[in-house]
């Protein structure tokens, strides 16, 4: 599997750059080959995160545990800010690119899954936590590391030890969620 990603990132480095930049951001190409997203990609994909994470942390703090809401709260705080300071340097004209104002079809759906879970919402949620963030830290360092511009290049390297913090977080939690159904589990036995 990983051989024909990277054999299908190679094929995508000799088309335009444009396209194998989009093309390769969208297939999870550039990540495995670590090649940083274009701008506009970062952008895209950085606005549609936050926007997620806000979405589904809102919904965790109707519908999820104690822990669960404390950790929701938290990324609710952090991701409203950075999605602030993103917009402020594409307003300022320091970034030349465009903001989605809509989470994409993928979010779009992990949503409604977070939505309709029934049974086990703190897993759904958290496993989902888990890989938004492993994805942000991935996306926020390869652009803080090759991205195109210098402003945004330097919010991305300044915002990654909060993603990286967040992405601690999530996994502690899993630990946590999953020692809990253990025992639960086992008592019910």
């Amino acid at each position: 599997m990983k051989r024909t990603m990277i054999a299908l990132g190679c094929c995508l480095l000799m088309a335009t750059p444009v396209l194998a930049q989009s093309v390769g951001e969208k297939t999870g190409v550039n990540s495995v080959l670590g090649v940083a997203p274009t701008t506009a990609d970062f952008i895209k994909q950085a606005a549609v995160s936050d926007m997620f994470e806000i979405q589904s942390s809102k919904l965790a703090e109707q519908k999820g545990s104690s822990a669960v809401k404390t950790f929701a709260k938290d990324m609710i705080t952090d991701h409203t800010k950075t999605s602030t300071e993103l917009k402020s340097l594409i307003s300022a004209g320091k970034v030349k690119a465009e903001a989605p104002t809509q989470l994409d079809d993928a979010h779009r759906s992990k949503l409604d899954k977070l939505t309709n879970a029934s049974g086990d919402f703190d897993g759904t949620y958290i496993d989902q936590q888990v890989s938004a963030h492993k994805d942000a830290v991935s996306l926020f360092d390869r652009y803080s590391r090759g991205g195109e511009n210098a402003e945004l290049k330097a919010w991305a390297g300044k915002t990654l030890p909060a993603l990286q913090h967040h992405l601690e977080m999530a996994q502690n939690l899993e630990k946590q969620h999953s020692n809990t159904t253990s025992q639960s589990n086992k008592s019910s036995k």
